[in-house]
């Protein structure tokens, strides 16, 4: 059974584990993506004439107070 792919959603290559990051062809800067493998999430930091700029997603750790 073929994967569906939506008209113009592209893949691009995770930089950790080589697998694929989906992302939506409606794609708008500071929207969070994710590697379709190992889960690490992308923020898309700009998007300029069809080029996009990933970096790696700032993880939120919890503040206990500490």
């Amino acid at each position: 059974m073929a994967k569906e792919r939506k008209i113009g959603e592209k893949k691009l290559e995770c930089q950790i584990c080589g697998g694929k990051v989906t992302i939506p062809a409606d794609v708008m800067e500071s929207e969070i993506v994710s590697c379709d493998d190992c889960g690490l999430e992308y923020e898309i930091s700009g998007v300029n004439n069809g080029t996009l700029q990933l970096k790696p997603a700032d993880s939120i750790k919890e503040d206990w107070g500490e």
